[in-house]
C-alpha cells in the first residue's frame, strides 16, 4: 500500500528483546570495519520512510547501540547531534524534493552524550517535532546522527536518522462527508487528516466499509506562496488498496473508477480557495454479494 501515514519510531519492546538476537540482523549492525560499532537502531536509508514525521506532535524515540560480537567490557560515550551536512549530502543525491533543515522552534531535540556503561549496549532517547510550527507548504528535514564515539566505529549505514517532513498544500485536518448509495454507513462530518505522499500527491481515506481505501489526488503547482496557482488535478483509487483491500481480502470489485464529482476545468488555473472546493470525489463498485454500490467522498478543510 502506497501510503506515508505514521512514524515506525517508537521502540516498543526494545528493551524486552534480547540484542544478541539484534546482533545477528544486518539491519541494525555493521561490522565492516570490525571491532565494535556505534550506530543509532532502525535509521539509515534504508529506513527513511519510516522516519517521516506525519502527526502534528510527534513524540519520537530512537536507540543509540553498541553492535559487536561481545558484550562490552568498558564504558563508551557518544555523541549525538543534529547534522547539517547530512542534508546537504542527501541533497546532492536526492534531489526529487526540496528539503530544507527544520529550524530550532520546531523539535526540542539538543546535542546529546549517552553514556552506555560496560556490560551493556542500548540507550533509548526521546525527543518532540511539532509540525504545526511548520510551513505546510514546505519539506523538511532533521538529519540526527552520532557525531564522536571514542573507541568505537560508527557504522557507515546505520548512524544517521533522516527525520522528514514533507510539504504539500493541501495536506492536514479536513472534515469527511461519506455517502453511500444505497445509504449505509453514511456520516456528515468526520475529522480526518489528508496526508502528503509528494508535494504534488496526497492522500484521502474513503469511507466504503470503513477499509480505509485510499483515493491518490495529484495536481501541479504554479508559483509559491499566497499567489500560488493549482491545474491539473487528477484522482484515483490507490491501486494497492484497490488490490490488496478491495479484491484480496473483501471480494470487491470496481466498476466505475474514482473521479471527480466536479470536474475540474483542464485550462483552468485554481487559487487554493478554488482548489479546496474540488476535493469530492466518486466510484462505483460490487459487492462480494454481487450489490452495486455507489460511494461519495467529500473532503472539506477544517
Amino acid at each position: 500500500m502506497k501510503k506515508i501515514n505514521y512514524i515506525k519510531c517508537v521502540l516498543l519492546g526494545f528493551t524486552a528483546i534480547a540484542f544478541s538476537s539484534c546482533l545477528k540482523d544486518k539491519t541494525y549492525v555493521d561490522f565492516s570495519q570490525g571491532g565494535q560499532s556505534a550506530e543509532l537502531t532502525l535509521s539509515g536509508l534504508n529506513s527513511f520512510p519510516q522516519d517521516a514525521i506525519t502527526s502534528d506532535t510527534a513524540l519520537i524515540q530512537f536507540g543509540v547501540n553498541i553492535a559487536s560480537s561481545s558484550t562490552p567490557t568498558t564504558d563508551h560515550k557518544i555523541t549525538v547531534d543534529v547534522v547539517p551536512d547530512k542534508l546537504t549530502s542527501y541533497l546532492a543525491s536526492n534531489n526529487t524534493i526540496a528539503y530544507e533543515l527544520m529550524p530550532t522552534n520546531a523539535y526540542s531535540f539538543r546535542t546529546t552524550v549517552v553514556d552506555i556503561p560496560s556490560g551493556q549496549r542500548l540507550k533509548i532517547l526521546t525527543f518532540t517535532v511539532l509540525k504545526n510550527l511548520l510551513d505546510p507548504s514546505k519539506s523538511y528535514m532533521l538529519p540526527i546522527g552520532i557525531t564522536s564515539a571514542p573507541g568505537l566505529t560508527i557504522s557507515a549505514n546505520n548512524s544517521t536518522h533522516y527525520y522528514h517532513v514533507i510539504g504539500n498544500d493541501f495536506a492536514g485536518a479536513y472534515f469527511a462527508q461519506f455517502i453511500r448509495t444505497p445509504a449505509g454507513g453514511d456520516y456528515p462530518h468526520k475529522p480526518v487528516t489528508l496526508t502528503p505522499v509528494s508535494p504534488t500527491l496526497f492522500q484521502a481515506v474513503s469511507g466504503y466499509a470503513a477499509l480505509n481505501v485510499h483515493y491518490d489526488v495529484s495536481f501541479t503547482k504554479t508559483g509559491n506562496g499566497a499567489t500560488a496557482t493549482y491545474s491539473k488535478f487528477a484522482v484515483t483509487l490507490n491501486a494497492d488498496d484497490v488490490k490488496n483491500i478491495f479484491g484480496t481480502a473483501n471480494g470487491i470489485s470496481v466498476t466505475t473508477p474514482a473521479s471527480f464529482v466536479h470536474p475540474p476545468d483542464p485550462s483552468k488555473q485554481y487559487t487554493y480557495a478554488e482548489a479546496l472546493t474540488l476535493f469530492d470525489f466518486q466510484y462505483d463498485v460490487v459487492n462480494s454479494a454481487g450489490a452495486g454500490r455507489h460511494v461519495e467522498d467529500i473532503f472539506t478543510k477544517q
